[in-house]
């Protein structure tokens, strides 16, 4: 094996150790998890999370995921906190202390204090026998059984598990309170995300002269012609009350044209894909995007399909999603 070859084995040995590790995590939860889901809800106020080296920056990235889902939450770094920045933690607030040893000696001082404001403790430690655990009113069970690394000291694997547990506790934090689509975009209004969770469908689609429709026994010439007109990458195939009877997209063009050395008595009913994967024009536009991304083969255009009346209002591609003007 080339030195190449096994730098490359290294990093997907170190992808596989972090993945099993996490799915060792995900067997281990249960009810500390709703305890946890429990202390949090049943406090009106914000969540505090902490850590120290990688399990701080780890601590910083739960904070984020927790804003964006519904949950107030401030980062608290343990070395500062004692120099004035306690004063952000309120009476009651729920606080999660993220450590690997589980004995990090700029958390445990802060047990005290913390409990002097009655302050419910969620720990994510990668050590149950550590004196941290021994504090906590929850743990949630950060622990592997090693590091990802070739000599297994580095902290890869232990912090991706940290994460991947700061990720649950958020997303059953956002099941419990029924967050949804809706109210994510609130809290982000810029950037591409927040564009598509405030978009519909209908405001980014193609319709009436910009869409290619053709009819089912239209012969495929007619087809690529009105494809190569209004050059889309598809055809929706309709009725005469122009509801979708199948699409044709680029793709199935070429393939009619490398499986027939004669494409003149091809229609279009011959090539087009029926049933469709389709899209509610009032829909949001990442719902649209998900229909075509979260699948084993990505599709990049969509017909848009009213459910109620069943007729078919025009097309939505990839492009339009990620090119769409943001107001």
């Amino acid at each position: 094996m080339s030195e190449r070859a096994d730098w490359l084995a290294a990093a997907r040995r170190a992808m596989q150790t972090e993945a099993e590790s996490v799915l060792a995590a995900a067997e281990r939860i249960g009810d500390n998890l709703l305890r946890a889901v429990d202390l949090i809800r049943e406090h009106p106020g914000k969540v505090v999370v902490t850590g120290l080296g990688k399990s701080g920056h780890v601590a910083r990235k739960v904070v984020a995921t927790l804003q964006s889902t519904g949950t107030p939450a401030v980062f608290l770094h343990p070395s500062e906190a004692g120099h004035g920045d306690f004063g952000v933690c309120q009476a009651g607030d729920p606080v999660v202390m993220i450590s690997k040893s589980g004995s990090t000696g700029e958390l445990l001082n802060l047990v005290w204090p913390l409990r002097a404001i009655d302050a419910r403790l969620i720990g994510i430690l990668g050590s149950l026998r550590s004196p941290l655990a021994a504090e906590m009113d929850v743990v949630l069970d950060a622990s592997v059984q090693r590091e990802a690394d070739p000599e297994g000291f580095t902290p890869t694997a232990s912090s991706v598990v940290s994460l991947a547990l700061g990720h649950a506790l958020a997303v059953a934090l956002m099941q419990a309170r029924g967050f949804r689509a809706e109210h994510f975009h609130r809290s982000h209004p810029a950037g591409q995300l927040g564009h598509n969770l405030r978009l519909r469908v209908a405001a980014v689609m193609h319709g009436g002269d910009e869409v290619a429709w053709v009819k089912a026994d239209d012969p495929l010439k007619h087809v690529v012609i009105e494809m190569s007109a209004r050059p889309l990458g598809a055809a929706c195939v309709v009725s005469a009350d122009r509801r979708l009877l199948g699409l044709i997209t680029d793709g199935d063009v070429r393939r009619a044209l490398r499986n027939h050395d004669d494409i003149r008595p091809l229609r279009a009913s011959d090539v087009m894909t029926v049933s469709p994967v389709t899209v509610d024009p009032q829909a949001l536009v990442h719902t649209a995007l998900a229909l075509m991304e979260d699948r084993p083969s990505q599709i990049y255009v969509l017909p848009v399909v009213d459910p109620g009346a069943g007729i078919c209002a025009g097309l939505i591609r990839l492009h339009d999603i990620y090119h769409s003007p943001s107001n």
